[in-house]
């Protein structure tokens, strides 16, 4: 089998595992290591492409791998000359720009790289910051139509222990006038701190940029944080090694990729779905990995012109989520788009009916995967040209092994075929022990020693393939973002009329989820849903956690010893939101019922008239199972 194979399937796992011994191959085992030896295989090819605006004619930069190494090799000397060292924190507060990956890289070759999410609130920002002890934080200088350079000195002003600020400046992307009215039209930064703040571009220049001016121990180590969930001052943060972040990368330059290979990803690079099993399968393959516009898919014309886009850099495989591949299905598919093999979906449960119009839209199909942050990402997939179960999350990975187990007072028991319960994963990526930072937040999260708890239900069927039907820890998940629940129901009880409150991810044909909150008064008291909603917007710190419906319950359904029993919450949501959703169709949700294997089953109501055609496209914009009652 060559390195450039198709992961057709449990037969091509196995394979690979045999002819590619994973741990016996010469693999690197630092970063700079990985990126150096892509650079020496292929230096004049185009590494990263990056675009400011989104227009398919509109000015990019380009890297190649050469090129790369270099700006990581003088990045990586900056950040060890303002002190850092291997055990200190790098942090970065970017979008994506063509310096993003260099500072990522540099990062975790010069200290430990972490990442944070830009759209975080400041004080939440400051929190991560102290928690990692950083040292250093990069990020924008001041630009129209962004507030991260105001976050950003906000979070610093409550961090004492980030001594300097790098600011990148993205008007060196744009040209013509555009490029001479950004200096007169940058909003001010108000709020003042007290890290010394350097100019990127200016500051990388003056250092070497031919080798690094310090040691670059070949030895594996944590080389990155990342943050989980992000909606509460304290996050989890977890940690991974040189060995994860090159696994990933060995995934991708094994079972997909090469060097003619192009890669869209318009996903951010302060996550680890776009930051690992895409940006490191370019450096283990030499593909070339395209950046359309700081925000990525959120960013101005970015939907319109996507097809365009996939036509003028000729992307064979595309990184996306079931929110953005909703988004492009309402555009028409106006461009030659023959160059594209593979669409890649992670983050959240692909629905049927959108790979199916996906699939009828480009005649490309859609390979959905899951991964998970305390992993180092990848876990399962399924085959990019083998039997695809669509709404499945597809068959481990090589030198992944996944149990589904329960947890006995005795110690935990395997679960048989199709049987529900906790997904539980080890694998190169898993860091064994010591998943998080802090110790105390490892208690109790592997089994046996050995296995990752994810806090995910799910099955393994007859033929290898897992389904995920849950989330034992109740999370949100928000267009692949992580909302905690107790967030939510937290600001609802600090209103003086609120007794209890439940929050949960009610279903959402775009998102996904999209959190909703039900709430039972105190005695006599009287509140108004409206009256309610405003107290949560002042006291929800993350707007996306704010719920999209909220409702006043006479008694919340509640277990035997008192707690709140939230499926009978999901199944009033379930009921409710398909019930509005199929009111042109003549149908209705007879019940909401739960499924061994497949979690809750909404059962459509069969009467006479009803267009049972509408009703399959409509309940097939869903992720949740449904059946004819």
């Amino acid at each position: 089998m060559s390195e450039h194979s198709r992961f057709c399937g449990i037969a091509d796992r196995d394979a690979v595992e045999q002819e590619m011994p994973y741990e016996a191959r010469d693999n690197a085992r630092t970063i700079y290591e990985f990126l150096g030896r892509v650079a020496e295989r292929f230096p004049e090819r185009p590494a990263i492409s990056f675009q400011l605006l989104s227009g398919p004619r509109d000015h990019a930069t380009t890297l190649n791998w050469g090129e790369l190494l270099e700006r990581v090799t003088e990045t990586a000397n900056l950040f060890r000359k303002l002190g850092v060292g291997p055990g200190d924190t790098v942090a970065y507060l970017l979008p994506n720009t063509i310096e993003t990956p260099v500072v990522l890289l540099a990062g975790a070759t010069a200290g430990i790289v972490n990442p944070i999410n830009p759209l975080l609130e400041p004080e939440h920002i400051g929190g991560i910051l102290r928690s990692t002890n950083a040292k250093v934080l990069v990020t924008l200088k001041s630009f129209p139509k962004s507030d991260i350079a105001q976050k950003a000195a906000a979070a610093v002003a409550e961090a004492p222990n980030v001594k300097h600020v790098i600011e990148i400046d993205l008007n060196r992307h744009l040209t013509g006038l555009k490029k001479f009215i950004v200096p007169l039209a940058r909003p001010k930064v108000t709020v003042k701190h007290h890290a010394k703040v350097h100019g990127f571009e200016a500051a990388v220049s003056a250092e070497n940029h031919n080798r690094l001016d310090f040691d670059d121990p070949k030895q594996d180590r944590v080389a990155a944080y990342f943050h989980t969930g992000g909606t509460t001052g304290l996050p989890k943060v977890a940690q991974h090694k040189y060995s994860g972040m090159i696994y990933n990368g060995f995934l991708g330059g094994a079972l997909l990729f090469n060097e003619t290979d192009v890669l869209m990803c318009p996903l951010p690079l302060f996550h680890v779905f776009a930051a690992y099993p895409v940006l490191m399968s370019c450096i283990a393959s030499g593909a070339h990995m395209v950046m359309p516009t700081p925000a990525g898919y959120r960013g101005d014309g970015v939907f319109d012109n996507f097809w365009k886009l996939i036509e003028r850099w000729q992307v064979s495989f595309l990184i996306t989520v079931p929110t953005a591949i909703s988004a492009l299905m309402q555009r028409p598919v106006n461009a030659d788009v023959s160059s594209l093999r593979t669409a890649i979906s992670g983050s959240a449960p692909l629905p049927v009916e959108l790979y199916n119009r996906f699939k009828a839209a480009t005649g490309v199909e859609i390979a959905e995967g899951y991964g998970l942050t305390e992993a180092t990402c990848l876990v399962s997939c399924n085959p990019v040209d083998g039997v695809k179960k669509v709404g499945s999350v597809g068959i481990p990975l090589p030198y992944t092994h996944v149990r589904i187990l329960r947890k006995l007072p005795e110690g935990f028991a395997e679960c048989a075929t199709d049987e529900v319960g906790e997904i539980c994963v080890a694998n190169p990526g898993v860091f064994e022990g010591s998943t998080y930072t802090e110790a105390d937040k490892n208690h109790d999260l592997f089994a046996e020693g050995r296995f990752l708890r994810t806090g995910d239900l799910g099955r393994i069927d007859a033929d290898g393939y897992l389904w995920i039907t849950g989330r034992a820890k109740d999370l949100i998940i928000r267009g692949g973002h992580n909302i905690d629940p107790a967030e939510i129901e937290d600001a609802l009880l600090s209103h003086p009329a609120v007794a209890f409150a439940g929050a949960i991810g009610q279903p959402d044909a775009r998102a996904g989820e999209l959190p909703c909150a039900y709430v039972e008064l105190v005695g006599d008291a009287s509140v108004s849903v409206e009256e309610l909603l405003e107290h949560a917007r002042a006291n929800i710190h993350e707007r996306a956690a704010v719920p999209k419906h909220l409702e006043i319950l006479d008694e919340l359904p509640k277990t035997a010893v008192g707690k709140i029993f939230k499926p009978d919450l999901r199944k009033k949501a379930i009921k409710r939101v398909y019930d509005a959703a199929l009111a042109e169709t003549g149908a209705s949700v007879a019940e909401v019922v739960e499924d061994k294997k497949r979690g809750l089953v909404a059962k459509i109501a069969r009467t006479e008239g009803v267009d049972e055609a509408a009703v399959a496209r409509t309940l097939g914009e869903f992720t949740r199972p449904w059946d004819w009652a």
